[in-house]
């Protein structure tokens, strides 16, 4: 039998409990719990098939009600001892993609981050758009890209078109971009012609994780009047390979800034689900953002309540994204385009002035969030190395 030991300081420690689905040398992938700097299998320790599975998502179909019962033994089980067989160190596994991830969409819910776009992008109008504080705006992307921290990504090609120039041309991005965001897990299915009320947010949604939403920002800007968002989003999107259980974040939640004008009915929330929670952005190794998830503007509860209204189903393993988390300071920005006000106020990186990601570079989002026993809990990181475009049609 093995004893954990959790350090004061881990951000791993009863208070989290994360699931992930891990493998070892010669064995398939399962779903696990870290806790402190181990992984403990939940197949072996619990006598679970439903733990044996490549993903989360059979055990997160079973609902609110068992995930709150098993969050409740694994709590039990850790603080004692554990089956040897059961215990694996973190740096002795290979983390997973831990859903099967059915839909993916992603919206847009930092008025920070709006408000630069919108800025850069019309200078001489209004920063937001009409309907922006009246509805959470998103956008469907592509589930089959979204990949697990660690997976390099290759350099996306497609066309661009300076304002200036007077064709477009095709060719690798040359303006390669991050958005550090919170994904959400839904775990409930619900039913088509059915919506989610912003009350039943938190039967549905099984946990979050950290979300980089890859942006090609010339190609985007070529294509994305009048239907928005498409090839310069959907070539990769990376997720932590921890899921924080929602059951988790309860010590983090506060409320969200105040919303004017009032939001419609089923957009109102009678329990906030703002949430308190500390990102941070490296570049290279280098520091260059701290993004506050407490200042978004729509919560997480409201998102899927719109993202339903219309009678839109969900199913277990769908994600969807908060959207770039920038705050109003400078050193908040969740994005290079807004972190160089769109290359114009470079950033100097290790003795380089630097605006839009190059070949090779790394970038690293983490987080913390506070724990209901005064203490802190960690997502992890979602990370991601940058390769050249491949070669082929021009």
């Amino acid at each position: 039998m093995t004893t954990i030991a959790i350090p004061e300081d881990s951000l791993f420690g009863l208070s989290n409990l994360p699931y992930g689905v891990f493998s070892t040398p010669g064995t398939a992938p399962r779903v696990g719990v870290r806790v402190a700097d181990h992984v403990v299998d939940l197949a072996a320790a619990l006598g679970d098939e439903v733990f044996a599975r490549p993903s989360l998502n059979a055990f997160m179909a079973q609902g609110h009600e068992r995930w709150r019962q098993v969050r409740e033994r694994v709590t039990e089980l850790v603080s004692r001892d554990v089956p040897d067989t059961a215990v694996h160190r973190v740096s002795d596994v290979t983390l997973q993609l831990p859903v099967e991830v059915g839909d993916y969409v992603d919206f847009y819910a930092s008025e920070h981050h709006a408000t630069n776009v919108g800025r850069l992008f019309r200078p001489d109008a209004d920063p937001l758009m009409p309907n922006w504080k009246h509805l959470p705006v998103g956008y469907h992307g592509r589930a089959g890209t979204v990949i697990v921290s660690g997976t390099d990504i290759v350099r996306p090609r497609g066309q661009r078109k300076a304002p200036d120039d007077a064709a477009p041309a095709f060719g690798p991005s040359r303006r390669l971009d991050i958005e550090a965001e919170l994904g959400f897990v839904v775990g409930a299915d619900s039913a088509l012609g059915t919506g989610v009320s912003v009350d039943d947010f938190a039967e549905h949604v099984f946990g979050a994780v950290l979300l980089n939403d890859w942006s090609a920002r010339d190609i985007q800007a070529w294509e994305y009047v009048p239907l928005g968002p498409f090839l310069g989003k959907s070539f990769a999107t990376s997720i932590s390979p921890w899921v924080v259980p929602l059951l988790a974040l309860e010590g983090a939640r506060v409320r969200g800034p105040v919303q004017e004008p009032q939001v419609l009915p089923y957009l109102r929330e009678s329990s906030p689900w703002g949430l308190d929670i500390d990102l941070c952005v490296e570049w290279n190794g280098q520091e260059v953002a701290r993004p506050g998830y407490r200042e978004m503007y729509w919560s997480p509860a409201q998102m899927l309540a719109h993202m339903t209204v219309n009678g839109a189903s969900t199913r277990c393993g769908d994600l969807y994204g908060s959207g770039t988390v920038s705050g109003a300071g400078k050193d908040q920005r969740g994005s290079f385009l807004e972190l160089t006000w769109s290359g114009a106020e470079p950033v100097e990186l290790k003795g380089e002035r630097r605006t839009f990601l190059e070949d090779g570079d790394e970038v690293v989002i983490s987080a913390t969030a506070p724990a209901a026993d005064g203490g802190r809990i960690g997502f992890g990181e979602v990370a991601g190395r940058i390769l050249p475009a491949r070669e082929g049609d021009r």
